[in-house]
């Protein structure tokens, strides 16, 4: 898989982050990986009109790759992907499928704060279930994500 290092501008939030962290970086990229660190995210943070006691939240999105398999992907994430993320810590909020791209899938996770959604891709990219996983069930996609912390006004924090 190659992951495109994508920098964000988080109006909202008024931050740059660098969204380059995918679960399935391929040697030549950890180097670059390791130097782009989540940005601060979660609770206790000092951006105006967001909650003090948000999680971290990750919104992630794959375009497929020419080549890919949509329903590879999606049972990947069915039958393997979720039941690791949990093991790992990661909460999982949702998955969707665009309906005018099919080529996509776009889901949520939350962590505690950037610490932990740093340690909790770790130990998924060291799980060995996930090596043969995605081994077994190869897919090739590019991976934009974006870090968001929940508003003042939000049900969900």
């Amino acid at each position: 898989m190659n992951t495109r290092l994508t920098y964000l501008t988080i109006a909202t939030l008024g931050l740059t982050a660098a969204a380059a962290a995918s679960h399935e970086v391929p040697a030549p990229h950890r180097a670059l990986r390791a130097r782009s660190a989540t940005p601060p995210c979660g609770p206790g943070l000092d951006i105006k009109n967001t909650a003090r006691d948000s999680r971290c939240f990750e919104l992630r999105t794959y375009t497929l790759r020419e080549g890919s398999s949509a329903d590879v992907l999606h049972a990947r994430f069915r039958e393997r992907t979720i039941a690791l993320f949990q093991k790992h810590g990661m909460t999982v909020i949702g998955f969707w499928q665009p309906v005018a791209r099919l080529d996509q899938l776009v889901y949520i996770l939350a962590y505690r704060d950037a610490a932990a959604r740093d340690s909790a891709w770790a130990a998924f990219n060291a799980d060995p279930d996930w090596v043969k996983t995605r081994t077994e069930m190869p897919v090739n996609v590019e991976v934009d994500n974006t870090f968001m912390v929940a508003t003042n006004y939000s049900p969900l924090k």
